[in-house]
């Protein structure tokens, strides 16, 4: 693929080797006839964000990684269209300026898992390369992303905002593909582990999907509040049950000691795992999207599991169609849930350290107002 030199955006460039960020101007891909440019608009500090900036389960001792663009949470407009494209992928007329949503990876559609319909397990998904590889501006902590083809992106409707719109991609797409693949049913109690946003759109998506409880553990109570806003019945303080055991023995108090139908992880900490598995009642799902980092180990004790028959599923990753209904249901219970209170402060891209340190600072402070950061390029 050639650059162009006369179209560039500006990308923010995380170095390892000094904790920094650079802003680079870069060059932008040359179109390909079923490709599209987008102008991002918005990108969220998700969590897993959070984990890759740290360096989580990154070896102490091992070199700084080469300086990249990446930012996944993310919506824009159409700049350009490849020269096949007229339309979204529900065939609606697209034009350049119309604002989009769209999945953030690229499954081939020629896999083993594709041709099964598993999208979201592609394994040549995600295709990105670093700087040195492919020195283009393509990140969503950047000026622009490149959806080549195979891609899926649909238009947006004009009562969404932009920072609403964001995280439909990840936080509410990822768990409402958890929910999906869990097999919620009416009337299941469901316990969420982590009221970011992740947590939060789940207690919604587990509300609508018809639960009897949504029991929601977090540390901090302005999270824990907007939870019970967006369709939890139940919070669980971990500074008012502070250990493991309490916290457990509160699901069980709150399921008349039976234990919920499904768990879901959103917090990406190994140590949450082990109790919520006991949280789950026997033949119980556990639902795992939270871990993204290597080397995250858990502690499991595996008779208990089969002991328990529990069902345990590592969720990372949606197929193409639940983006169109998460889209649907924003719009559908925006009077309903103030999902959109989730994003509380919005950030240019040449203050994305101050984003990512707002979002760091909440992560590790009770009491405090954000829950999600939004960079806009």
């Amino acid at each position: 693929m050639t650059t162009t030199t006369r179209e560039q955006g500006t990308s923010a460039v995380w170095h390892d080797s000094d904790h920094s960020w650079e802003l680079r101007d870069l060059p932008l891909p040359e179109m390909e006839p079923d490709a599209v440019q987008i102008r991002v608009r918005a990108t969220s500090v998700c969590g897993s964000d959070l984990h890759i900036w740290r360096g989580d389960g990154v070896p102490k001792d091992a070199p700084p990684r080469d300086p990249f663009v990446f930012g996944h949470e993310m919506m824009g407009e159409v700049a350009k269209l490849g020269s096949k494209v007229t339309t979204d992928s529900l065939r609606r007329p697209l034009k350049e300026g119309d604002r989009v949503a769209y999945s953030y990876f690229f499954p081939c559609a020629k896999c083993y898992n594709c041709i099964r319909g598993e999208f979201g397990a592609c394994k040549f998904r995600m295709g990105r390369k670093p700087l040195d590889e492919y020195p283009y501006c393509n990140g969503g902590f950047a000026q622009y992303y490149y959806l080549r083809a195979p891609q899926y992106l649909f238009k947006l409707p004009d009562d969404i905002s932009d920072a609403a719109a964001a995280p439909i991609n990840c936080a509410l797409a990822q768990v409402y593909e958890a929910l999906h693949l869990g097999g919620v049913k009416l009337g299941d109690n469901i316990v969420v582990q982590g009221a970011g946003g992740l947590g939060v759109n789940a207690c919604a998506v587990a509300a609508e999907l018809g639960a009897n409880k949504v029991i929601v553990i977090d540390g901090q109570k302005p999270r824990l509040d907007l939870a019970m806003q967006c369709g939890a019945t139940h919070t669980i303080d971990i500074n008012e049950y502070s250990t493991p055991e309490a916290r457990i023995d509160r699901v069980m108090e709150l399921t008349d000691s039976i234990g919920a139908d499904k768990v879901l992880e959103v917090v990406g900490f190994p140590a949450v795992v082990e109790e919520g598995v006991k949280m789950c009642r026997m033949r119980g799902t556990y639902l795992e999207v939270g871990h993204i980092s290597p080397n995250s180990i858990a502690h499991l004790d595996v008779q208990k599991l089969v002991q328990n028959q529990v069902r345990f599923y590592g969720i990372q990753h949606y197929d193409p169609w639940i983006i169109p209904n998460a889209i649907d249901f924003l719009v559908r219970t925006r009077d309903k849930y103030p999902l959109t209170n989730v994003i509380s402060h919005e950030y240019p891209l040449d203050k994305i350290g101050d984003a990512f340190d707002t979002a760091e600072w909440v992560g590790r402070n009770a009491g405090s107002e954000v829950t999600r950061a939004v960079v806009t390029p």
